[in-house]
């Protein structure tokens, strides 16, 4: 049989009145472009006329062309500030440009800016390193027979260590993805862990008020538990490498209202810092700043945070400005703290002494321009930026609110905007955003230097309670109640994101079917949906391009 030709296509008839002419694209209009550092605002390049629809991309040729220092080139997100009289509360107050100028700023629904404008585009030089963002769980590992408390990635990243209320810690294998060790010992619910910065030590803390330290390699406990607390133990931070690379000490806070410092070589307890009159909720090591010798944050809920000099114990600053307990601090530091000598590269290290060199440079490099800062997070709904310790290329504004006035430090900036208990902050790893997390269902991006808010990402459904982000500072990943994992890219577009396909737009009851969903900015949509958990979302981490989770469900995810 033969093949019949289909019927030619129906030619369009406009009942005798002529086609009408295709329409000409519209020009482009020529704009005045000035590219400036987001570091200090300087001038990157004389002032150039480019067409308006200049790709994202096609900026950021034009910026490595321009600037000559760099041989290699850099990436760079860029975006342009709103004036303040287009902006509205609770609204972003920048406008990030992911397509274009003529596509993202001219086209913007406040009509702020005009073709006439100079547009001042702030440019923030990117990681040269790119995190693959999470598209699928490549493992899901049993073995915890209680909810998982808390999660933490080593500092290569190749081993996890999670705590749970069956009183065991455990600890996984990244390379095969399978359970390690069982690390048995504490007499109630783990409820923090943490990794010295070498990866030689890994310490855990429990309800039982014991502190406990392990050897990774062989899973076997490093002599009895450390015991002094009266109640249980809140938080662990080690001492910076860069201070004590031999033999760092452990700081360790508890519900008893005391700090205890414990020696690794002894394994005593070195001092107590007992100022607060409430529970001590979160305790962090920090630098304290260019050629600082070490210092010891601590939050309280006697709504207090205090600053203790980490070698004497002797308290160096008491912050009172919060009017409820403040639950989380976090410092622009504390990635660079927590990964010491171990960078992107991946190079290992021979000595103490070169580890200890390799981690002051990355300490240096990161505190160089800002000094080290501090935010702290409240059940009063607030936050507050510190600069506590500026570096000596600090602003002006920054030493003086630094400074002591009528005897009282004055905060950088006071971080409002959340309608409920703020649960988590964190920085990112480059110290160029902060992320907080709520239980109004919310997480809140703001400036990491200024303190000045940039956009509200919303599409949990239940209280947010813990955020952690990837080593490129391009990815934020927020864990909830509501039994997902949301994952985020401030640095392309921060704007609310709608949800898509939310499936708990019903009451979430104890067994959930849960989704991890990918959002990509640029379309407003989910890009992946991911399989995870069952029940609420207690802890997340991120290291390289794993994500890992855990929560009620007693499973990990990676």
């Amino acid at each position: 049989m033969a093949t019949l030709l289909p019927p030619p296509k129906r030619q369009k008839v406009y009942h005798g009145i002529p086609a009408p002419e295709p329409e000409l694209p519209q020009p482009s209009p020529h704009i005045v472009v000035q590219f400036v550092s987001e570091e200090d605002g300087q001038p990157l390049a004389p002032a150039v006329n480019l067409p308006a629809n200049v790709s994202r991309e096609g900026l950021e040729a034009i910026v490595n062309k321009l600037n000559t220092k760099d041989e290699d080139p850099v990436p760079f997100a860029f975006h342009i500030t709103l004036p303040a009289d287009a902006t509205t509360p609770g609204a972003p107050t920048r406008i990030a440009i992911a397509k274009s100028i003529e596509e993202d700023v001219l086209s913007h629904p406040s009509h702020a800016f005009t073709s006439e404008d100079v547009f001042v585009i702030h440019c923030s030089p990117q990681a040269v390193f790119k995190v693959r963002p999470a598209t699928r769980c490549s493992s899901t590992l049993s073995g915890h027979t209680s909810p998982i408390l808390c999660a933490s990635f080593s500092p290569t990243g190749n081993l996890l260590a999670t705590g749970s209320g069956d009183c065991n810690a455990r600890l996984w294998d990244l390379g095969t993805e399978t359970p390690s060790h069982v690390l048995s010992g504490h007499k109630g619910w783990v409820l923090c862990v943490e990794w010295e910065a070498m990866e030689r030590k890994l310490a855990t803390g429990g309800h039982d008020g014991h502190v406990r330290l392990w050897d990774p390699k062989t899973g076997t406990p490093i002599g009895d538990a450390l015991k002094g607390h009266t109640k249980w133990v809140t938080s662990l931070s080690w001492e910076p490498i860069h201070l004590n690379p031999s033999a760092p000490r452990l700081a360790s806070s508890s519900k008893d209202g005391t700090v205890r410092v414990w020696s690794t070589l002894t394994r005593r307890c070195e001092y107590t810092l007992g100022g607060h009159t409430a529970s001590v909720n979160v305790v962090r090591w920090g630098g304290g700043g260019l050629n600082g010798k070490g210092v010891l944050y601590t939050a309280s809920s006697d709504r207090t945070v205090r600053i203790w000099d980490a070698e004497s114990g002797r308290p160096l600053h008491t912050l009172k400005d919060h009017a409820h307990w403040v639950t989380t601090l976090t410092l622009n530091t504390d990635f660079v703290l927590r990964t010491g000598p171990f960078d992107h590269l991946g190079k290992k290290t021979s000595s103490d002494t070169e580890a200890q060199e390799l981690a002051q440079k990355r300490y240096n490099a990161l505190v160089a321009t800002a000094g080290e800062l501090l935010i702290t997070g409240s059940d009063d709904h607030t936050l507050f930026l510190w600069s506590l310790f500026p570096s000596r290329t600090a602003s002006s504004d920054a030493a003086g609110a630094a400074a002591e006035r009528g005897g009282k430090l004055k905060p950088l900036a006071r971080l409002t905007g959340h309608q409920r208990q703020v649960s988590h902050v964190a920085f990112s790893p480059d110290g160029r955003w902060a992320a907080s997390a709520a239980w109004d269902n919310s997480v809140r991006v703001w400036d990491g230097r200024t303190g000045k808010f940039v956009a509200t990402l919303r599409g949990h459904v239940a209280a947010v309670y813990r955020l952690a982000w990837s080593a490129d500072s391009r990815l934020l990943v927020s864990a909830s109640k509501d039994s997902t994992l949301k994952s985020t890219s401030p640095s392309r577009r921060l704007l609310a994101v709608p949800r898509v396909c939310m499936t708990a737009a019903i009451p979430i009851p104890t067994l959930t079917a849960s989704l991890r969903q990918l959002w990509d900015l640029k379309t407003y949509k989910i890009k992946t949906d991911l399989p995870g958990h069952t029940d609420e979302v207690y802890c997340v981490d991120f290291v390289a391009d794993k994500l890992v989770s855990g929560g009620r469900d007693r499973t990990v995810k990676m």
